[in-house]
């Protein structure tokens, strides 16, 4: 009985080994394809990437026109708590400006024709 045992265990080391170089191996092989690939991938520049806001007469047409809305809104609301100063009413007009804002807008600003 101790034979065998000793004869499984050294199967089961054996197995273990193999599975531990495959491993390896395929760790090594992966290594060297990532080397090979940032080595072939090129470098972006040293440049930062900046941002900067679109400029042109549509640009300032358009920010023209988003600050034309938001004041309009904000005005609404100032409007609403200074006349009412009720909670109820002032979310309600609140409410009402956030639906209707669209509305105004594509009214007022349409730009398909």
């Amino acid at each position: 009985m101790s034979k065998e045992r000793a004869r499984r265990r050294a199967e089961r080391e054996a197995e273990r080994a193999r599975a531990i170089r495959a491993n390896e191996e395929r760790q090594a092989r992966a290594a060297r394809r990532r080397a090979l690939l940032t080595r072939l991938t090129p470098r972006p520049t040293a440049r930062p990437v900046r941002f900067y806001r679109q400029s042109g007469l549509l640009a300032r047409r358009h920010r023209a026109q988003n600050a034309v809305v938001a004041l309009g809104f904000l005005l609404v609301q100032v409007i609403a708590w200074l006349v009412w100063g009720s909670f109820p009413i002032s979310f309600a007009v609140l409410v009402l400006s956030v639906l209707f804002v669209p509305v105004v807008v594509t009214l007022a600003f349409d730009r398909r024709t």
